[in-house]
């Protein structure tokens, strides 16, 4: 009799798991389509310079980068695209990475066919979006996409003063996360996979200035850890931290590295990472990083 209700119980459990992960698994397919959805209805908005559309699209707490570090008024200013003449757009090898209950982040291949004030767009980028949920309501609360070069077929990066990328309201979690940052930043320089394999999250992915994306952190630390970059000192200043909920945090931040990457000396950088708390400590999930405009 113990081992029918023993049977019994291990077949419930495994009934119970079995239908958890089938619920999970349509809650993130659910999520996902319906995160597609508003990126594909935002370049269409973009496209078409619907100005009303950002309104209810953009979170108040919005910021990312365009032609500087943007909040949700310049935002929606910059992404009306009223000097931009948008031919076409195309996404792909699109990717959902929960934030939590009721974030997640969204990356995703930019194909775009146009120019903006007179100068043609790169053809193709990696792009990162964050968005947050209110009720049924999502809304984007970061967004930032890198053009897609080979770093070691392009021109050296030019020297460019840093656009006024000035820095968002400040966040008090901001002085414990950029403290990680630096670490981080100073792991790479030295190339220490193990530290930096200490200082994130078990599954991490990453966009560089390069436009390359990095999907996993396999790859992540063999790149970072690599003989690619030859850094000498780095620099994070401007910082500012957006929070999307107690444990999860944006930090936005101007960057510079003495050194050169692929033999290309490193210009101003603006860069974003996400970050989890785990327990007391901050834990760096992911990060997308472009070359600062001038």
């Amino acid at each position: 009799m113990a081992e029918i209700n023993y049977s019994l119980l291990a077949a419930a459990a495994a009934s119970v798991l079995t239908a958890c992960a089938a619920s999970a698994q349509a809650h993130d397919a659910n999520t996902k389509a319906a995160l597609v959805t508003l990126e594909k209805s935002a370049y269409d908005a973009w496209k078409s310079k619907d100005a009303k559309y950002w309104d209810l699209f953009l979170s108040d707490r919005f910021v990312g980068w365009g032609s500087s570090r943007l909040d949700k008024a310049s935002a929606t200013k910059e992404y009306t695209g009223a000097d931009c003449d948008i031919k076409s757009y195309a996404l792909s090898d699109e990717e959902i990475s929960p934030l939590g209950e009721n974030a997640a982040l969204i990356t995703h291949k930019t194909a775009i066919d146009g120019t903006c004030a007179g100068q043609k767009i790169p053809a193709m980028n990696w792009t990162a979006s964050v968005y947050v949920r209110d009720g049924d309501k999502w809304q984007a609360i970061f967004h930032a996409q890198s053009a897609v070069v080979d770093p070691k077929a392009t021109a050296p990066i030019p020297e460019r003063k840093q656009g006024p990328a000035k820095p968002t309201a400040r966040d008090s979690q901001t002085d414990a996360i950029l403290a990680v940052e630096r670490l981080v930043w100073e792991a790479w320089r030295e190339h220490d996979a193990k530290k930096i394999a200490g200082l994130t999250v078990r599954n991490i992915s990453f966009i560089n200035i390069f436009g390359t994306h990095l999907a996993t952190k396999a790859d992540a630390l063999k790149n970072w850890s690599g003989a690619g970059c030859d850094v000498k000192s780095v620099s994070l200043t401007d910082a500012a931290a957006t929070m999307l909920s107690p444990t999860v945090g944006i930090l936005t931040f101007n960057a510079t590295a003495d050194g050169t990457c692929f033999g290309q000396k490193v210009g101003p950088i603006w860069g974003s990472s996400v970050y989890v708390k785990h327990g007391d400590a901050w834990k760096w999930a992911f990060g997308i990083n472009v070359p600062a405009r001038s």
